[in-house]
């Protein structure tokens, strides 16, 4: 493509970066990137996303903004209550760049759907706050070739993820890699949500903002994603580590794989 001058100036601290430069801005433009749940970690990563131009960005959610979201939730305001959150959402990223294609799904993910839904995306980003979804999703990806960006919060503490299960694409950065079933193999007995236990609402603002962090490092080549790794986020002590996250043998979902 051929950036008009205001995408010069707008991506012009992309463009300068040797690591993206215009061939990198030229693959954000091509990237279609799904967004499940417009939530705390999905409104800061559709921002991100937004912002650095990434050409088609779908966003998944059936939930309406309550006055609860809006402690971490920074696409809405109080004006927003009661409003569907895909919309909102889609309202305010293209007044954020109006370059981009915002694309809305207000509706639940199911296994009925899901194989629709994720198949026009490249990489899917997985929001969520629970496991069954998180379960489903990966399980589409896996059977779709679809990367996987993942992200967890709870308390002070949140984990991002990256899983890719197509030899061709892996062929950027390197094989394909453990699933995420491979780091829970089943839900954890006594799990609970954000709205059980807690959240610090600026954690969601660290952990999404890493995420489409990931997004762009794998949609741009750039870099060394997450891909095999989990990081952990302590936000108490401000501290992070990245340990490998190997794939299990015996996993239902991607063992014939690795």
């Amino acid at each position: 493509m051929n950036f008009t001058a205001d995408q010069v100036e707008r991506y012009a601290r992309h463009l300068i970066l040797r690591e993206i430069g215009g061939a990198g801005q030229q693959a954000l433009s091509g990237a279609k990137v799904l967004i499940i749940g417009v939530g705390g970690l999905g409104c800061p990563a559709a921002m991100y996303l937004s912002a650095a131009g990434v050409g088609t960005i779908g966003l998944l959610d059936d939930d309406r903004v309550s006055l609860s979201n809006l402690q971490r939730q920074i696409l809405f305001a109080n004006d927003d209550i009661g409003s569907a959150k895909t919309a909102v959402g889609a309202k305010k990223l293209s007044e954020l760049n109006p370059d981009i294609e915002l694309i809305t799904h207000e509706l639940r993910l199911s296994k009925q759907n899901a194989s629709d839904l994720f198949a026009p995306y490249d990489i899917i980003v997985d929001g969520c706050d629970n496991f069954p979804t998180r379960f489903l999703v990966n399980q589409a990806c896996h059977d779709l070739q679809k990367t996987l960006v993942s992200g967890a919060v709870g308390r002070f503490d949140g984990q991002v993820s990256a899983h890719i299960s197509n030899p061709d694409k892996a062929q950027t950065h390197q094989q394909p890699t453990a699933c995420y079933q491979c780091l829970v193999p089943k839900q954890p007995p006594g799990s609970e949500t954000c709205e059980q236990v807690g959240v610090i609402g600026a954690l969601t603002g660290i952990i999404g903002s890493i995420m489409a962090l990931e997004v762009i490092k794998l949609a741009t080549g750039t870099g060394q994603p997450l891909l095999g790794k989990l990081l952990l986020w302590d936000g108490l002590s401000s501290v992070s580590r990245t340990v490998k996250l190997p794939a299990d043998p015996t996993c239902p979902i991607c063992s014939s794989l690795v």
